[in-house]
């Protein structure tokens, strides 16, 4: 079902309500609908425990953040377990539905919290302490946090696209600005070829590094309220068209079809490409390849448009969701205002380098750092990717097809054709489907 719950996942909320264990936490803060910890907060005790999937790196920051809630909120215990993020999401299916041994918090890839939603996993936060502020909360991060009319997290990080370029190759190539559109950036690569031997740029291959394509000829892969599968459009053959262009030309390297992203990645930071798309989770290892050595080297921009006139990338990131079966919500609801807070958000940002999700907590101080300004900009121009249940699914597919499209093994318009029947008969089976002819 696209909307509300099916009937055996409402049995299993009941279930779950009843014999959840919370983390296996006992304690107070039972109750459900966060008065106890609005009105008074310092009152509420017990343990709760928070599966955490970002990398270990950040474990340290984030362990600072905890002893400062314990520090503030003494009754309350939080237990941090790190939880490999590509097994957290079957992992907490597993235990919710089990009602045994999953935690009170979990940090949800945005791509998560539809489908944990659909089937009663979640905790609705609206009214809650939880999501205290929401207004502060930047727009598209949010809505990657709803389901059903509901709230069911709080935005804790958030990443897009942009356009990387290296600053040097542009110079000696004598361009003054970065491609403002994707017949820009075919002319750039071609100039940037010519007169400095540097190969213009390196596609990824995978179907979310697709999406500024699509969105840059106001396309998606899906309308959701109209239920019907889109990415096979007109627009989004036309936007396919742009990138196997690019990718079939003398100024792109071959797309890797494995490890396509390390690959692309790599030359970048090598010097060997002069552009590429990526996130700011890239930034780190960019400054450490030999042609960002020099931090200031490296550009960071808006993604091109499309003939449209539109420009679009996806939006990511993680959200802090609370279990519907735990025994310490009003704890859950405290941690989670805390963890999302400015001050944390601020924190996180420029000490693991984090994109906030608050408004707010893009300070002086943050926005110093030219990365972090320039991906603030870039999510003004960001979209959400369709939110529904299983749309990490629709990207494995989509990853088989857009290969194929890459390699030149299929037209644009058989890949996208191909793409929409596989989801519509395995995947979005209440779909229906574009015919583009």
């Amino acid at each position: 079902m696209r909307r509300g719950i099916t009937v055996a996942a409402i049995a299993g909320v009941l279930a779950l309500t009843a014999t959840a264990c919370g983390g296996d936490s006992g304690g107070g803060g039972g109750d459900s609908s966060g008065k106890k910890a609005a009105e008074d907060p310092r009152s509420v005790s017990g343990s709760i425990t928070w599966w955490d999937t970002s990398n270990e790196a950040e474990g340290p920051t984030y362990d600072k953040l905890i002893a400062a809630f314990q520090a503030e909120y003494p009754k309350i215990k939080v237990n941090r377990t790190s939880v490999s993020f590509d097994q957290a999401e079957q992992k907490f299916k597993t235990a919710a539905q089990s009602g045994k041994g999953a935690p009170d918090v979990i940090r949800t890839d945005v791509g998560w919290s539809a489908g944990f939603a659909n089937l009663g996993y979640l905790q609705p936060l609206d009214g809650t302490p939880a999501l205290d502020g929401a207004e502060d909360f930047l727009p598209g991060p949010l809505s990657t946090a709803k389901w059903n009319n509901e709230t069911v997290g709080v935005p804790q990080v958030t990443d897009t696209l942009a356009l990387l370029y290296n600053k040097k190759v542009f110079k000696d190539a004598g361009i003054a600005a970065p491609p403002a559109t994707w017949d820009e950036f075919i002319a750039a690569a071609k100039t940037i070829k010519k007169k400095t031997g540097v190969t213009g740029t390196q596609l990824n291959p995978e179907g979310y590094f697709s999406l500024p394509f699509l969105h840059g000829e106001g396309a998606d892969m899906l309308d959701v309220d109209g239920k019907k599968i889109t990415v096979n459009s007109a627009e989004g053959v036309r936007a396919m068209e742009t990138a196997l262009k690019l990718a079939g030309s003398d100024v792109a390297l071959k797309p890797a079809t494995t490890d396509g992203y390390v690959a692309a990645q790599t030359s970048f930071k090598a010097g060997e490409v002069a552009m590429i798309l990526n996130g700011p989770w890239s930034v780190s290892d960019s400054y450490a390849g030999k042609a960002f050595k020099d931090k200031d080297n490296l550009g960071i921009a808006n993604v091109p448009g499309g003939s449209a006139g539109k420009a679009g990338a996806p939006i990511g990131g993680h959200n802090y969701s609370v279990y519907r079966g735990s025994k310490n919500k009003d704890a859950s609801y405290l941690f989670v205002r805390f963890m999302a807070s400015k001050k944390s958000q601020e924190l996180t940002a420029k000490e693991i380098n984090t994109l906030p999700t608050r408004k707010s907590a893009y300070t002086a101080e943050v926005t110093a750092d030219p990365a972090k300004k320039a991906f603030q900009q870039a999510l003004t121009v960001a979209r959400p990717r369709p939110v529904i249940p299983g749309v990490g699914d629709l990207f494995v597919a989509f990853d088989q097809h857009y290969v194929k499209i890459l390699r030149g093994d299929v037209s644009p318009k058989d890949g996208l054709d191909a793409l929409a029947k596989e989801w519509n008969s395995k995947l979005l089976k209440d779909y229906t489907t574009t015919t583009t002819g």
